[in-house]
């Protein structure tokens, strides 16, 4: 199955998010118990559509990572696989 976005959405597949305590000792994703704040950009919507009929461009591009506010994305389970749909107002900055 293939997601595509609409409007000014995207759709992101979560980086785990994995810390080192100050022992160093790495803590998985899966004991943090909180959503990702970074992912790579799966797909890209169009755009929101103006009055005018003209869409905004998006500022981000398929295979970017990007960071986004922590509580902005939707979740979506497709085929086994966990995706993040996100506004692109909720994206804060993409890493480089």
């Amino acid at each position: 199955m293939k997601l595509t976005p609409v409007g000014d959405h995207i759709i992101v597949k979560a980086a785990p998010k994995e810390e080192t305590s100050k022992a160093g000792i790495i803590i998985p994703d899966t004991a943090q118990k909180e959503r990702a704040e970074r992912g790579e950009v799966i797909a890209v919507g169009p755009g929101r559509e103006l009055d005018g009929g003209k869409r905004v461009n998006m500022e981000v591009a398929v295979g970017q990572v990007v960071l986004f506010k922590k509580y902005a994305p939707d979740e979506v389970k497709i085929d086994g696989v966990e995706y993040l749909v996100i506004r692109i107002e909720d994206v804060m900055a993409i890493v480089e």
